[in-house]
């Protein structure tokens, strides 16, 4: 299977282009909105998941759970600079 990896620091809109499965997942999460017409195409080139979860009150590490349990692999820009 091949590893997913979500960049915390890239935008949502990036994010759902790459894995268009991640639009839902962030749905169930709270992030209501993104599954609105326009929404990803305007809004989600600008906002990031840490900065949506800081307007949703959602904590981060709840996101970043979720997302490992659906099989992603979630970094930040200083954690892929690290291994790189």
């Amino acid at each position: 299977m091949t590893q997913r990896e979500l960049n915390l620091n890239e935008s949502v809109y990036s994010l759902c282009t790459r894995y268009p499965e991640l639009k839902d997942i962030m749905a169930e999460m709270g992030f209501s909105d993104i599954t609105k017409p326009g929404m990803l195409g305007s809004v989600g080139r600008l906002m990031t998941l840490p900065k949506g979860a800081a307007m949703r009150g959602i904590d981060i590490g709840t996101i970043k759970a979720h997302l490992e349990t659906r099989g992603f692999v979630v970094k930040d820009e200083g954690e892929a600079a690290i291994e790189k």
